[in-house]
C-alpha cells in the first residue's frame, strides 16, 4: 500500500551563520578602503588594516599589540603626515557622555533618523503603528516598557529609531507559534534565531525573538565563539538592537571566547554610537574589564587608532574612509575617559598606559586627547613607569621621526621628569640618537632637568 509523503514545513525565511553574515558585512566596509589605497603598499601595519581578512570576521582582539608593544629599541622612522587636530570638547551640560564638537554621527548610528526597514523574504506589508522602545533604568524591571502611538503622534526621538509595528506583530505571531525547540534551539555554530536576526539588522525580528528568550531565561545564549546576541549586536554595529537588547536585560559584561565584553569590541572597531547607546542605558557596566591579553577597553580603543593612524599615513593621509575612521576611533577614547575609564590603567603584560602606547606610535592626535585629561595628578601620570620606561624614555627612543622633538616638549610642558632614570640606570638623554639632532635634543632635556635636580639637592639638605 502507498502512502503519500506529508508535506514538509517551509521555512519561513532563510537563516544564514552568523559568521557569514559578519563575513559578509566587512566585506563590504573594507572594500572602498582597499580600492582607495595604493596596491604597492609596503607598510605590513597599513596592509592588515586595509585589506583585513574576511575568513576571521569575528577575531577583533587587539592580540598583535602586546608583542609589539613590549621592545624599547630604537624605532625605524615611518613617514608621518601632518592632520589637523581634532576639536576635543562635551557640553558639559549633557548628564553622560557626548560627542565632540563638529562631529558627525556616521548615518548607521544616526538615532533621529527613520531608516527604512528590512524584513525576511516572504514577508511584506507596510507600517500601520510603530512602536518606540524606551530604555529601562539601573535597578528597574528588566521588562521592556514601550507604548503605542500613531506615526502621526510621534515625538522626536532621541535615542532610537521607530519599530515597525505591522513587522513587530507578524515576528510576534510566527514565534509564538513556534515549539520549544525550534526557538531555543542553536545551529552548529551555536546561533539561535536570536543571533541570525541580529547580525541581519533585523531589528523586529530580533525585538520579538529577544522578547521571546528573555521569558524563557535564555536571551544571554551564547554561540561557538562565545559571543551573545548583545555582542552580535556591538560587532554588527546595530545600537537599535544593542539598545533592545539592554532593555531586555541582557548581560552589558558578557565576554567572548576571548575576554571581550561590548565595550572591547565597540571600542577596538570604533563605534561611537554603541557606545553612546550603553553608556546612555545607565547600566552597570565594567569600564575597567580585562580581555585574556589583559587590555581594557581603553587599551584596545587607543591601539585601535594607531592602527587606523599609521595604514591613514600609508595612504598619503587622502583616504576619506580611513580619516572618518580615525575620528570615530578618537571619539571612542574621549567617550570612554568621559565616562570614567582610567587612563592610569596598564596592560598586564607590558605594563602599559595609553600615553606610553600613543609615544611608542607618535600618534600625536591621542597624545593631545590623553593630556588634555584633567587631572589633578598628571605628573604622576606623565611619569608612569612601563617595565621600568617612562613615556619620556620612549619618546627619546623616536629616532629619525620628525615628531620627536614636540612630543618631548609636550611631555615636558605637562610635567615629564628628565632626571627619573630606567631599569638600565639610563636617563631619557642617554637613549637620544646621535648627531646634532641628538645633541640639540640633549640640551632640550638638560635645560628642563637642572630645576629638577636643583629641587631634589633641597629637599635632600633639607632632610639629612
Amino acid at each position: 500500500m502507498h502512502f503519500d509523503e506529508p508535506p514538509k514545513e517551509k521555512p519561513c525565511c532563510t537563516l544564514p551563520t552568523v559568521k557569514k553574515l559578519l563575513e559578509q558585512k566587512r566585506k563590504r566596509e573594507t572594500s572602498s578602503v582597499s580600492t582607495s589605497c595604493p596596491s604597492n603598499t609596503t607598510s605590513p601595519v597599513a596592509a592588515n588594516m586595509v585589506a583585513m581578512s574576511a575568513s576571521e570576521p569575528l577575531t577583533l582582539t587587539c592580540s598583535g599589540a602586546s608583542s609589539s608593544y613590549t621592545d624599547m629599541t630604537a624605532m625605524d622612522y615611518e613617514q608621518w603626515a601632518l592632520m589637523q587636530e581634532p576639536t576635543l570638547s562635551y557640553d558639559p551640560n549633557q548628564p553622560g557622555p557626548s560627542f565632540p564638537v563638529g562631529y558627525n554621527i556616521p548615518q548607521h548610528s544616526d538615532f533621529s533618523s527613520q531608516p527604512q526597514q528590512q524584513q525576511p523574504q516572504g514577508f511584506g506589508g507596510n507600517a500601520s503603528q510603530t512602536y518606540e522602545c524606551l530604555m529601562t533604568g539601573a535597578g528597574q524591571s528588566e521588562t521592556s516598557s514601550w507604548s503605542r502611538v500613531q506615526p502621526s503622534q510621534a515625538p522626536p526621538s532621541t535615542l532610537g529609531s521607530w519599530l515597525d509595528g505591522s513587522t513587530l506583530e507578524k515576528a510576534r505571531r510566527l514565534l509564538s507559534d513556534m515549539d520549544y525547540s525550534r526557538v531555543t534551539g542553536q545551529d552548529e555554530d551555536g546561533d539561535t534565531i536570536l543571533h541570525i536576526y541580529t547580525a541581519k539588522g533585523l531589528r523586529e525580528w530580533a525585538f520579538a525573538a529577544a522578547e521571546k528568550l528573555r521569558d524563557l531565561g535564555k536571551l544571554d545564549a551564547k554561540e561557538h565563539k562565545g559571543k551573545t546576541a548583545l555582542l552580535v549586536a556591538v560587532t554588527a554595529n546595530h545600537p537599535d538592537i544593542v539598545q533592545d537588547l539592554l532593555s531586555f536585560g541582557a548581560d552589558i559584561n558578557a565576554c567572548d571566547v576571548k575576554g571581550q565584553s561590548a565595550l572591547h569590541l565597540a571600542a577596538h572597531d570604533g563605534y561611537p554610537g554603541v557606545l553612546q547607546v550603553i553608556f546612555s542605558s545607565r547600566c552597570a557596566v565594567n569600564l575597567e574589564a580585562r580581555n585574556f591579553e589583559g587590555m581594557t577597553p581603553l587599551h584596545c580603543a587607543a591601539i585601535s587608532h594607531c592602527v587606523t593612524m599609521k595604514a591613514l599615513s600609508a595612504c598619503g593621509m587622502a583616504d576619506v574612509h580611513l580619516q572618518s575612521k580615525a575620528a570615530e576611533k578618537l571619539s571612542c577614547v574621549q567617550m570612554l575617559l568621559t565616562a570614567g575609564a582610567s587612563p592610569l590603567s596598564q596592560e598586564i603584560k607590558s605594563n602599559k598606559t595609553v600615553l606610553h602606547l600613543a609615544v611608542k606610535e607618535a600618534n600625536m592626535d591621542l597624545l593631545h586627547c590623553l593630556l588634555s585629561i584633567p587631572l589633578h595628578n598628571v605628573k604622576d601620570f606623565v611619569n608612569m613607569k612601563a617595565h621600568g620606561h617612562t613615556a619620556l624614555h620612549m619618546a627619546a627612543c623616536l629616532h629619525g621621526n620628525p615628531r620627536q622633538e614636540d612630543i618631548l616638549q609636550l611631555l615636558l610642558s605637562r610635567g615629564a621628569d628628565p632626571s627619573i632614570r630606567n631599569m638600565e640606570n639610563d636617563l631619557p638623554a642617554r637613549l637620544l640618537q646621535g648627531g646634532q639632532q641628538g645633541e640639540q635634543l640633549k640640551l632640550l632635556l638638560k635645560k628642563r632637568s637642572t630645576p629638577t635636580r636643583r629641587r631634589f639637592v633641597a629637599w635632600q639638605d633639607h632632610h639629612e
